[in-house]
């Protein structure tokens, strides 16, 4: 029988298995965080109009790669399941219509790039060197986002076969590579020109393309358990479905925020520094989520496999461990917030009234960490099960409650009470859910042995399937490869 990489899913201890999982993962989320602090340090110092431009266009930014995010999660659970069926069939053409569907996403952020930003940027500012910043920032980084969201999509096909190697050297590549470029093209050293948010821009976009460059090689030119370049592929429909249906909450999860953000922002900029601090927030606590979102990408194969597989018990301890781990990351981030967000705060100057907004600002909002990290933990989970529209609905809940309560307390009560949003839906979506995600994982597994148990007894009276029998099915409506 072939030794397939995924197989240690099945085989390896839990919590072996997922920290040599995650820590990849978790080693290039801090390095990508680490460059989110680095670029905005850089343009801090170039202008102090440079951290006001980045904070504007992040949500916009964060938006585009949301959609790589979602489709790159949908596609890595049903490639998992299908592993952990043992249908490497049924994968491959998986991964195929995964990228197929960020080619589309591809040509919808080119054509934004060129249409959407200067409205946008303008609704938020009327300075106009704080506006030729951001149109130039962030029309790069969309029309040039096909690095980002291609590199998104194959490192999450190559997680979901267990593959963590790989993703990490991509990031590691990516964000190595416009640390380096970033003072050459921002500051103009040695033949370099001086193009300020421009050339931080194109140091971005540079390090994206060359961590697709390498991502997309590994997955082709190496022996990996699923095949992109697989013949007999077509656009299918049912596959796209399924894969958006499970990939919809990560891509709500990274594009809420976005969303929130840009209503947030519209409630608080006529208050001193409160656009410049909310986005000086989300790139430090970048180093608090980021791990814990390098955590899930690490348990989020091992659940669906063993989901996949039917074994109850090592996807319980996964899930114990998971949480387990993102408290003690969110723990430790909830202390640095409190302890010294004054100090944090001056690592981008503006004075003291900027850092005495910020450091009443930081400790407010990192409150939710500790519920964030349960409602982002129970979210994975009900990917891993399947169950899209319920990790929807975790999603929602914690985004689209602050949307009220920051309008609210922004009206009556300014920066003195906007921040406590934040932790308000983080607190209220994990009294709700948490219930209700242990009521639908008992349920699931209820129905999956049931599926497991027919599904044996029907192969006892037929004969099994021929490989491309195997390969033309897809997840059981029948369709076939033409």
């Amino acid at each position: 029988m072939e030794n397939l990489q995924s197989q240690k899913m099945a085989n390896m201890p839990v919590k072996k298995l997922l920290i040599s999982m995650s820590l990849p993962a978790i080693f290039s989320m801090l390095v990508q965080a680490i460059y989110n602090i680095v670029d905005s340090l850089y343009l801090a110092r170039f202008s102090e109009k440079a951290i006001e431009a980045t904070a504007i266009v992040f949500p916009l930014q964060m938006l585009i790669a949301s959609v790589g995010i979602g489709i790159g999660v949908g596609t890595n659970v049903y490639i998992s399941k299908s592993l952990g069926e043992g249908k490497r069939g049924r994968a491959s053409f998986a991964a195929q219509n995964g990228i197929f569907m960020v080619a589309i996403a591809i040509v919808v952020a080119i054509i934004l790039g060129f249409t959407a930003v200067k409205p946008f940027v303008r609704a938020y500012t009327a300075d106009q060197e704080t506006f030729n910043m951001a149109v130039s920032y962030l029309s790069i980084c969309m029309i040039f986002s096909f690095g980002s969201l291609i590199e998104l999509t194959t490192s999450k096909i190559l997680q979901a076969t267990g593959n963590m190697r790989v993703p990490m050297f991509t990031q590691l590549i990516g964000a190595i590579s416009n640390i380096i470029l970033d003072p050459f093209l921002i500051f103009g050293i040695g033949v370099f020109p001086r193009l300020g948010a421009k050339g931080a821009a194109i140091a971005t976009v540079f390090g994206q393309i060359l961590a697709m460059a390498f991502s997309l090689s590994m997955l082709i030119f190496k022996k990996q358990d699923v095949q992109i370049l697989r013949k007999g592929f077509y656009p299918s429909p049912s596959y796209m479905w399924r894969i958006l249906k499970v990939g919809l909450p990560s891509m709500l999860i990274s594009a809420l925020p976005s969303f929130t953000t840009i209503l947030v922002n519209n409630f608080i900029k006529g208050f001193p520094y409160a656009i410049s601090v909310l986005g000086v927030y989300f790139k430090l606590q970048s180093f608090v989520f980021l791990p814990i979102f390098g955590l899930t990408q690490g348990a989020l194969p091992i659940l669906s496999y063993n989901y996949g597989s039917g074994c109850r018990p090592r996807f319980s301890e996964t899930f114990r461990f998971m949480i387990t781990l993102a408290l003690g990351f969110m723990g430790l981030g909830l202390i640095i917030f409190q302890a010294i967000p004054n100090y944090l705060m001056m690592l981008f100057g503006h004075g003291a009234d900027f850092v005495r907004v910020g450091t009443y600002a930081m400790r407010i909002i990192s409150i939710c960490f500790l519920f964030a990290a349960m409602c982002i933990s129970i979210t994975t989970m009900m990917q891993s099960l399947g169950r899209g529209f319920t990790s929807l609905l975790i999603t929602l809940s914690r985004q689209l409650i602050i949307i009220p309560s920051a309008f609210i307390l922004a009206k009556y009560t300014g920066t003195t009470g906007v921040w406590f949003a934040y932790p308000i839906a983080e607190i209220f979506t994990s009294a709700v859910f948490i219930p209700i995600a242990l009521k639908v994982y008992r349920k699931e597994f209820d129905k999956r042995a049931s599926f497991l148990a027919r599904q044996n007894e029907n192969a006892t009276e037929a004969p099994a399937e021929s490989p491309a029998e195997e390969t033309a099915s897809v997840f059981s409506l029948g369709e076939k490869h033409e």
